[in-house]
């Protein structure tokens, strides 16, 4: 349950910035797969807002721990059902989802624990992906995608168009929806889904119940 993408700037990963932009003050806020506390201790510096987080890795729990954070060991695919409805104001899953076993469930408790639900994700459809199983028909690792394929952690690979079908499987509302360049920079404000499927490497949604 760990954090795959470890792309940073400035130290913090990529999208960290753009997840804490999307989070009011005065709120709880629970981190599933929060790695190594990052996300949690950019959020902590904010105004009465209360971390909680959730990691499968003892490695990432400790360095969690050692921040001062409040983080236990669990693991998201069985330990989200002893979580209660709307018990948190966000519930966040950053760049994990493609490494649970049960996605689909996974999706599920998060939109019945918390009010808002933000999801990030690495979009396998990005156009150098693409362009990589066309010329050389192998599965392409990258800085965003660091792992070989015998190796990687990502067991479900995602497309941001999946993604957003999901959400509709779902009868999730998509509030707002960002997708970022490798910089981190935010690409086509208004674009069409396919224009972000093809030029974003990854997205951040931020969900609701209808």
């Amino acid at each position: 349950m760990s954090t795959i993408n470890n792309t940073a700037i400035h130290d913090q990963r990529i999208d960290h910035q753009a997840i804490s932009d999307l989070i009011a003050d005065n709120c709880s806020v629970l981190d599933v797969g929060c790695g190594d506390g990052g996300l949690l201790d950019l959020l902590e510096k904010r105004t009465n807002i209360h971390c909680r987080g959730i990691e499968l890795s003892q490695s990432g729990v400790s360095q969690s721990v050692s921040r001062g954070l409040s983080v236990i060991q669990g693991d998201a695919d069985r330990d989200l059902v002893y979580y209660p409805d709307n018990a948190f104001d966000y519930v966040i899953l950053s760049q994990t989802i493609q490494a649970m076993n049960r996605p689909r469930e996974v999706l599920q408790h998060l939109l019945r624990i918390g009010d808002k639900i933000i999801v990030s994700l690495p979009n396998f459809g990005h156009w150098k992906v693409r362009k990589h199983l066309l010329l050389k028909g192998q599965m392409p690792v990258t800085e965003h995608l660091p792992y070989s394929w015998y190796d990687t952690p990502n067991i479900h690979f995602c497309t941001i168009r999946d993604f957003v079908n999901l959400c509709d499987e779902l009868d999730a509302k998509i509030e707002q929806a960002i997708a970022l360049n490798a910089s981190g920079h935010r690409i086509g404000f208004r674009a069409p889904w396919w224009f972000w499927n093809v030029f974003g490497e990854q997205a951040i949604f931020l969900l609701t119940s209808r």
